[in-house]
C-alpha cells in the first residue's frame, strides 16, 4: 500500500524531470535557432571577434635560357619587413638560449624596450633608428590600435635572416619574388629588365610576359584578437609558376661579341657599334650584341637611351650592301649575267637629268656586273637596275622584305620605308639600284645575306626558340612560311659575284681567314641630317657576309654609327674578321675544301 511517505520523493523526481527536460528543451530550441535558424546573423557577429586575413602565395615568375639551356633570367626572393606597431610599442619578451620567455621573481615577462630593439633593427636594415621609431610612432598617432606597418620593403635573404635571428614576435616577413640575372649585361639588350613591383618594362621580359607572367595564389583565414590562426579556417588558391623561355641566342657566343663591339667601337668612335649572327640556314639568331648594353640588374646605372635594344629599333638606307639585290633582279628579269658589262665613268648624268657618282675618282671601265659589286661602282649599278622596270626592282625590294618588317615583332621595332614605284622621281628611280631612297633594318640586312646564302630562302629571323609551361607543355612560336624569293641558280650567282668582291677587292687581306672562303659586301650609308640632306661625312658604315661561301652556315653584318676616326666600311674589316673567325671556331665549321672561282671584273 502506496502511503503519503513514498509518494512524497516520486512526485519530487518526476517534478525534477520535467524541468531538466524543458530546460534541455530549450537549450535546444536555442541551439536549432543559433546553429541553423540565425547561423548566418550569427557569423557575421562572431567576425567582428576574429579577423580576418588574406596572404599573397607569390608564383615564381619563369626562367630564361639561352640555346644550351644556360639561365639568363631567373627568379629570386625578397623580403618585405612587416611590424606589428602596437605590439612593438609595447616591446620584445626576452629569452633565454632555448628561445624560452625570461620571467621576473613575480612570473611575469622580462621586456626589452621598443627604443632599445629599433637599433638593431636599424643596424641590419641600413636605416637610422630614430627611421624605424618613427614608422612605429607614426603608424601609432594615425591608429592607436595599428597592427601593420612596414619597415622596410625588398631585403635581401641575408637580411631576412639576420632580422629572424632576432625573434621580435611583431616582426614578419612575407616573401617578394624578384629577378636575377646571373650574367649580368650578357643579352641584356635583349632579355630586358622589370621593375621594382615585378613588372616587366622592356626586352624579352615584357615581349614575352605571357610565357613567363606567374599566376599569383592565395591563402586566407581568420584570426583571433590576439592575432593567432583559427584553426580549420585555411583556404589555399595554389600559385602557379611561369613558364621557361627558350632563346636561340648562344650566351657565350653572345659574351665574345659584346666584349668584341665594344672594342672597336671604342677603337673607331664610333657612336655605336653593333654585331648580328645569324643561322644561314635556319634564321635563328645566336647573338645580336651591341654598345652600352644595359644590366637588368641594375638598369637605373644605365642611361636611357641605353636601357633597350638600338640594333632593333633603328633603319637606315643600307648603300651597298643592298647591291645584290639590283644584281639577283637583272639576273631574273633583265636577262643579265654575272659577266654582262656596261661603259662605267665615275660619274654620270641619265637623260632623266638624273646625276649618279661613285665615291672615288676612276677611269671609265667597262664594268661586268661582277665588277660592279666588286668595285661597288653606283654608276655601274644604276645602268644595270635601269634595265629592267621601276615597278619589277620594287617588287624585288618587297620581296627581300624592305617596308615589312621582320618576323621577330619586336616592339618599337621599325618596318622600314619603301615609296611605291609609281612615286620615283628621276633621281630615286637610280639611287634606289644602290640602296638609297628606302629604309631597312640591321636585321632585314642580316636576312638579306641569309637569303643569297640559303638557294634564295628567306627563313624568318628567329630569337625564341619555345616557351615550355608549368605543365611541360612547349609551345614554339608561329612563324611565316620561309619564301623563295629567287631562285636557287640565281641565288647560287650572286653568291659567287659576292665571293668575288672578298677575292678581287680590296678586303682580301684584311679579313682573309685562312681556309675559308667567304662571300661578302660592304656598305657606307648615308645618314640624314634631319633638314632634307645627309650629314658630312658622317655614315653608318657596315659590312655584311657569309662562310663558307661553299656551303654558308653563319651569316655576320657588323656595323658602327658615325665612326670618327675611320668614316668609311673599311673601319668594318677588323671587326667582321674577328667576329666571323669566332663563330666558325665557336661551331667548329670545317673549312672549305676548294678556292674561288674568279669572274671578270671588266671586259
Amino acid at each position: 500500500m502506496t502511503t503519503r511517505a513514498t509518494r512524497s520523493p516520486r512526485r519530487r523526481t518526476v517534478v525534477a524531470l520535467a524541468v531538466v527536460l524543458v530546460v534541455l528543451s530549450a537549450f535546444v530550441v536555442r541551439l536549432v535557432d543559433i546553429q541553423v535558424v540565425n547561423a548566418r546573423e550569427h557569423v557575421d557577429d562572431s567576425e567582428q571577434f576574429a579577423t580576418g586575413a588574406k596572404t599573397t602565395l607569390y608564383g615564381a615568375r619563369g626562367e630564361i635560357v639561352d640555346d644550351n639551356g644556360v639561365v639568363l633570367a631567373s627568379s629570386t626572393t625578397l623580403y618585405d619587413v612587416q611590424i606589428d606597431p602596437m605590439l612593438a610599442a609595447q616591446g620584445a619578451v626576452q629569452t633565454d638560449a632555448s628561445g624560452n620567455a625570461m620571467t621576473d621573481a613575480d612570473g611575469k615577462n622580462i621586456m626589452t624596450p621598443w627604443t632599445d630593439v629599433a637599433p638593431k633593427i636599424a643596424a641590419i636594415t641600413g636605416q637610422s633608428t630614430a627611421d624605424v621609431e618613427k614608422i612605429v610612432s607614426d603608424a601609432l598617432a594615425e591608429n592607436s590600435a595599428s597592427r601593420f606597418a612596414y619597415v622596410k620593403r625588398y631585403v635581401s635573404t641575408e637580411e631576412y635572416r639576420a632580422l629572424a635571428a632576432l625573434k621580435l614576435p611583431f616582426l614578419t616577413f612575407p616573401l617578394h619574388p624578384a629577378r636575377a640575372y646571373p650574367d649580368g649585361a650578357v643579352a641584356g639588350n635583349l632579355i630586358g629588365f622589370v621593375g621594382s613591383d615585378g613588372d616587366p618594362l622592356e626586352g624579352l621580359e615584357s615581349l614575352q610576359n605571357s610565357c613567363l607572367q606567374a599566376t599569383d595564389g592565395s591563402l586566407t583565414y581568420q584570426r583571433g584578437a590576439d592575432g593567432v590562426i583559427i584553426p580549420g579556417t585555411e583556404v589555399e588558391k595554389p600559385a602557379v609558376n611561369g613558364g621557361t623561355l627558350k632563346l636561340t641566342i648562344d650566351s657565350d657566343l653572345q659574351w665574345f661579341m659584346q666584349q668584341l663591339i665594344s672594342e672597336e667601337t671604342a677603337r673607331y668612335q664610333a657612336d655605336w657599334g653593333g654585331i648580328i649572327v645569324m643561322e644561314a640556314k635556319t634564321g635563328k639568331i645566336r647573338a645580336l650584341a651591341e654598345t652600352n648594353t644595359v644590366d637588368p640588374n641594375d638598369p637605373g646605372a644605365s642611361d636611357p637611351d641605353n636601357r633597350a635594344s638600338r640594333l632593333l629599333r633603328v633603319s637606315y638606307e643600307p648603300g651597298s650592301t643592298f647591291k645584290p639585290v639590283t644584281a639577283a633582279t637583272v639576273i631574273e628579269q633583265g636577262g643579265l649575267t654575272p659577266t654582262s658589262t656596261v661603259e662605267t665613268p665615275d660619274r654620270i648624268q641619265f637623260p632623266n637629268g638624273a646625276v649618279i657618282n661613285d665615291s672615288e675618282s676612276h677611269p671609265t671601265q667597262n664594268l661586268t656586273l661582277t665588277g660592279g659589286l666588286v668595285e661597288s661602282s653606283n654608276v655601274a649599278m644604276s645602268q644595270f637596275g635601269a634595265q629592267v622596270p621601276a615597278e619589277t626592282r620594287y617588287d624585288y625590294l618587297k620581296r627581300f622584305g624592305v617596308g615589312d618588317g621582320t618576323a621577330l615583332n619586336w616592339s618599337g621595332e621599325p618596318t622600314g620605308e619603301i615609296r611605291d614605284a609609281s612615286t620615283w622621281d628621276n633621281q630615286t628611280f637610280y639611287t634606289t639600284t644602290f640602296g638609297q631612297a628606302f629604309t631597312v633594318t640591321p636585321t632585314q640586312v642580316t636576312s638579306l645575306f641569309q637569303t643569297i646564302a640559303n638557294g634564295g630562302v628567306r627563313m624568318p629571323a628567329q630569337l625564341v626558340e619555345s616557351c615550355t609551361n608549368p605543365d611541360g607543355t612547349v609551345v614554339t612560336p608561329t612563324l611565316p612560311a620561309p619564301v623563295q624569293v629567287i631562285k636557287p641558280q640565281t641565288a647560287a650567282e650572286v653568291s659567287q659575284m659576292l665571293e668575288n668582291v672578298y677575292a678581287q677587292g680590296t678586303l682580301a687581306d684584311d679579313i682573309k681567314i685562312p681556309g675559308y672562303r667567304l662571300a661578302v659586301k660592304t656598305g657606307t650609308a648615308q645618314i640624314p641630317d634631319g633638314h632634307g640632306g645627309y650629314k658630312d661625312n658622317l655614315f653608318m658604315t657596315s659590312l655584311a657576309g657569309y662562310a663558307p661561301a661553299d656551303d654558308p652556315q653563319y651569316v655576320v653584318l657588323t656595323l658602327f654609327n658615325e665612326p670618327k676616326t675611320n668614316t668609311m666600311s673599311s673601319a668594318n674589316r677588323s671587326v667582321f674578321k674577328k667576329a666571323m673567325t669566332q663563330v666558325l671556331t665557336h661551331y667548329r665549321v670545317m673549312p672549305s675544301g676548294s678556292d674561288t672561282p674568279l669572274l671578270p671584273v671588266t671586259q
